[in-house]
């Protein structure tokens, strides 16, 4: 049957990492991976809706995001969450599935060109890929290293986050509590180590030709989901992409922009249900199973 239930990983230092589970015990795996300076909750109901489909669902906050711990020295480069990745993939087992969006993305494709990565079932890249727009980087890097003191009022961060989406704020602003942490100070900060941003952090991630040669050899299925209107991922970005790997395909996602499971949840969900109901199918959970 579906359960609901917060699960720990190993992280980075020995920390820990959190996450949420949905979905049937026993059923093929997907995790979830969001992008930089989210949390696990950015899936909105998309994990619920995987875990309602048959898939153990595991959305985790990813090192110095959320609810998991930081890096006690600040080193969050992608070799090292890459690493670390590769762990939790071993710790999962198989049938995996891995959504990365973002930052998540980029870890997931870091990842599965290690040596030591285990073999995964399929990946959706949501709206990233190996080579990026630099303005539409540029624009996530600004909004991420803007108001390092925070914000007075959830108000004052709603605002803050319309500005750089370009539409005000759905749903009760209390759920920004979700993303923001109430410091000593009183101030409301985001919900992540501000080391992430950091030069040297940042620069190691931007590494097309790395990122291509980590995926020569990905023989799994993958979908890359590309917001319509983003301006991190071009279509020529996609197509790219698509062109490097033998097995992959692109969707655009009308009416969404980079952050693509905010804009277009329903879309999004529907577009990875059927994606892997044709490459990994979720199997009924053991008899007796909980």
């Amino acid at each position: 049957m579906n359960i609901f239930e917060r699960r720990e990983f190993s992280g980075l230092d020995g920390g820990v990492l959190v996450a949420d589970v949905y979905g049937p015990v026993g059923a093929p795996t997907v995790l979830l991976l969001h992008g930089g300076g989210q949390t696990r909750h950015a899936w909105g109901r998309a994990a619920q809706t995987l875990g309602d489909a048959g898939w153990r669902t595991v959305a985790l906050d990813l090192p110095g995001h959320g609810d998991s711990a930081w890096a006690t020295d600040g080193d969050y480069r992608i070799e090292v969450l890459a690493e670390c990745m590769c762990r939790i993939w071993r710790e999962l087992g198989t049938p995996l599935a891995v959504v990365g969006a973002s930052l998540g993305g980029l870890i997931s494709m870091a990842a599965v060109g290690r040596a030591d990565a285990p073999p995964i079932n399929a990946l959706v890249l949501v709206d990233i890929a190996p080579r990026m727009e630099e303005a539409g980087v540029d624009r996530i890097v600004h909004f991420m290293r803007a108001q390092p003191d925070g914000f007075a009022t959830l108000e004052e961060a709603a605002l803050h986050i319309a500005a750089y989406r370009g539409r005000p704020m759905e749903g009760p602003i209390e759920g920004l509590k979700k993303n923001l942490r109430l410091n000593a100070l009183g101030r409301w900060v985001w919900h992540w180590d501000p080391r992430l941003m950091s030069e040297a952090n940042h620069n190691h991630r931007r590494d097309p030709d790395g990122y291509e040669r980590a995926l020569r050899g990905l023989q799994a299925p993958t979908l890359l989901l590309r917001g319509q209107r983003s301006d991190v991922i071009s279509e020529e970005d996609a197509r790219a992409l698509v062109q490097t790997l033998p097995r992959a395909r692109f969707v655009d996602l009308k009416g969404a922009g980079h952050m693509i499971a905010g804009d277009a949840n329903d879309a999004f969900a529907a577009s990875v249900v059927d994606f892997l109901h044709e490459v990994m199918p979720p199997t009924p959970a053991p008899v007796g199973g909980n």
